[in-house]
């Protein structure tokens, strides 16, 4: 097991609103990416009983996930775009977890935003704006974006860019997208959801079959987790 990468308490929420805007958008020029202030969260308490259900349904934005709904296990993710260990769960475990379980109905994986920056945040827009709607273009926008995480961090603007045109969208839409306040809104309206809901205040955090599980993990420790719920 890998540790979360980092924590959000409500003060760090506040933090990403308020004061890495300002030295956000420097980097993000001429990008008008605007991450609303968060009003005071409350805490994290939330029956654990309930957990399961909850997580079970998308909050503001669609549902990403690929896999048959009908699949004994469904995992879903909550991740940032800059975490390093979110990218290294998507280059390192990902792929054999979706030739072995995903793509044989065993497993169905939900992918659900969980910026941890402003830069994060720009770059899941640009996903949802690559993807129009259709899960396996999401996750192949994501994954593109995981392997550029050090470009997307260093040069946000040229990468999104770039990221975008290999979806055809030309650099006025990926203005656009990274410019939309409902879409932001939404994006916003889901952490704070997952945050005071679900207890989210790290990426990456996993939900197995309702059951949280906080950090990376190697696809050996995520088998050995599949392999129980399925003797159950």
């Amino acid at each position: 097991m890998f540790p979360a990468e980092p924590e959000l308490g409500a003060k760090s929420l506040r933090t990403i609103a308020r004061r890495a805007l300002a030295a956000a958008l420097s980097a993000l020029t001429p990008f008008a990416l605007a991450l609303p202030v968060l009003s005071a969260l409350p805490g994290l308490a939330s029956a654990q009983s309930s957990v399961g259900t909850l997580v079970a349904k998308p909050v503001s934005l669609p549902e990403m996930a690929l896999g048959s709904p009908s699949a004994p296990i469904t995992i879903v993710e909550f991740s940032s775009l800059t975490c390093s260990h979110c990218a290294a769960f998507a280059e390192n475990v990902f792929p054999m977890l979706q030739t072995k379980y995903i793509d044989t109905g065993k497993v169905r994986f939900v992918s659900r935003e969980f910026p941890l920056e402003i830069k994060a945040a720009g770059a899941s827009m640009l996903a949802r704006c690559a993807a129009g709607g259709d899960a396996a273009r999401y996750f192949e926008a994501t994954t593109m974006l995981f392997k550029q995480q050090e470009a997307l961090i260093e040069h946000t603007t040229e990468t999104l860019k770039a990221v975008g045109g290999q979806f055809g969208m030309s650099g006025d839409a990926v203005e656009a997208c990274v410019k939309d306040q409902r879409l932001l809104d939404k994006l916003t309206a889901d952490q704070k959801f997952a945050y005071d809901k679900l207890k989210v205040d790290a990426t990456p955090t996993f939900f197995i079959n309702g059951t949280r599980v906080k950090g990376g993990m190697s696809f050996e420790e995520l088998e050995a987790r599949l392999t129980r719920l399925r003797k159950h």
